[in-house]
């Protein structure tokens, strides 16, 4: 078969280098950047994805921009974001015009595959009545329209688009059982056969409004702990040893990713459409959208304590990645803190081995050198090797830890201010 990947990011990319590797099948891969096609076609990984940067360097991708790549497709995956606008209402239109390109080649027989998140019923209720109206084919009868949500989680050492479950429904069983083959063709984990399109939409968004509820739920008792004082991350572990009925979860100086901050979003629109309110949801994303400004009054607090304030203090912002040790920027909430420190009219140092362009110091030993204040925004690795030495010895007072990543040496460190993210 020929199969065209849409979309060559962190989903899509690693998906096709999969495909390249696992299968015989014809790959060709479709990208609206040329920076991406430039870096693909020179076997490079234009993802921050370790199994991905192997792949390519020993499996070609045809890749381009000129969607004309795509002609005469068994199977086309679609692989684009679904982001949200402003207001946080869900933009699908970068799907909308996957699809519509796909139907200035679809033909009879073919198979359509969205991978891209969406909520319950868009399949259904937009990209089956544009595709039927842009190719005058019968979805199901004609042609056939699958999904097939994503899972990857960037960074991850186990988990991987090799070995990731996935749950698979489409507009016929007999596609469901022909996309589910190609899966497993490709993927060690289990492949789910679902009933529907509709329920298969709704796995994605419930696995991540569950994260962003549970992660909701500690940032608030990081607050209220915070005013009673009490050590959060202390009880969580003691917590945790109950061997049933608790799944613990952390917090932190706020929520990134592209899924986590955005799934909600999707699921409280539709529901809205449809009269339901979604109190919850939106209570939750209130929460921990709340956690960056959340960071600095921390900051603000404890610079009180030394009759200082925001404005013209030397303050380093330790990472702007959204997770550890990956370069990724969706949905950061180290970008909102950047902003809320830079509004505030602190002497900005910032430091991010992911990100040098975006960084005004190109080490730590510099920022610590700059600084009278850090706030660690990201827990990359390098940063965990900051010692109560260095800051002594680099006259760094404070330290907000917005990650909870810093040894106890520097907690329990009497020349050294620390407050972490509910302890």
């Amino acid at each position: 078969m020929k199969i065209s990947v849409l979309g060559l990011g962190y989903v899509g990319f690693p998906l096709a280098c999969a495909i390249a590797r696992k299968t015989n099948h014809r790959l060709v891969g479709y990208d609206l950047s040329f920076d991406k096609i430039k870096k693909i076609n020179e076997r490079i990984s234009p993802v921050d994805d370790k199994l991905a940067q192997r792949d390519i360097k020993e499996f070609a991708i045809n890749a381009s921009n000129d969607i004309n790549i795509i002609n005469d497709s068994d199977i086309y995956i679609v692989c684009v974001p679904t982001p949200v606008i402003d207001g946080y209402l869900p933009d699908l239109s970068p799907v909308q015009s996957a699809v519509s390109s796909i139907c200035n080649f679809l033909e009879k027989g073919q198979v359509v595959i969205i991978e891209s998140t969406i909520n319950p019923g868009v399949c259904d209720e937009v990209i089956i009545p544009l595709m039927e109206e842009k190719t005058g084919l019968r979805a199901g009868i004609d042609f056939d329209l699958a999904h097939c949500p994503e899972r990857i989680n960037p960074g991850d050492e186990v988990w991987n688009v090799y070995n990731i479950p996935r749950n698979i429904g489409s507009t016929s069983s007999s596609a469901t059982k022909k996309v589910a083959n190609l899966y497993r063709e490709v993927i060690e984990g289990e492949i789910n056969e679902m009933p529907d399109i509709k329920t298969t939409e709704a796995t994605k968004i419930i696995e991540n409004t569950f994260r962003d509820v549970n992660i909701a739920y500690v940032n608030e008792l990081a607050k209220s702990f915070d005013v009673l004082d009490i050590n959060l991350d202390v009880v969580i572990k003691a917590a945790s040893n109950k061997p049933f009925a608790f799944m613990p979860h952390f917090p932190s100086c706020g929520v990134g990713g592209h899924c986590i901050p955005v799934d909600p979003y999707y699921l409280i629109e539709r529901a809205k459409q449809s009269g339901f309110d979604h109190k919850f949801l939106k209570l939750a994303r209130e929460i921990n959208n709340s956690m960056p400004a959340y960071t600095i009054d921390l900051l603000s607090d404890k610079l009180n304590d030394l009759k200082k304030s925001i404005n013209g203090t030397k303050i380093g912002m330790l990472g702007l990645s959204y997770k550890a040790d990956v370069g990724d920027l969706r949905e950061s909430p180290s970008v909102e803190i950047k902003k809320l420190l830079e509004d505030k009219g602190a002497n900005l140092f910032i430091y991010d081995p992911y990100f040098p362009s975006m960084s005004n110091c190109n080490s730590l030993d510099e920022i610590l050198e700059k600084t009278d204040a850090i706030v660690i925004a990201t827990n990359h690795k390098e940063f965990k090797n900051i010692s109560a030495e260095m800051l002594i010895k680099k006259n760094v007072k404070i330290i907000i830890d917005g990650k909870n990543c810093m040894p106890k040496s520097i907690q329990n460190n009497g020349s050294i201010i620390y407050k972490g993210i509910g302890r």
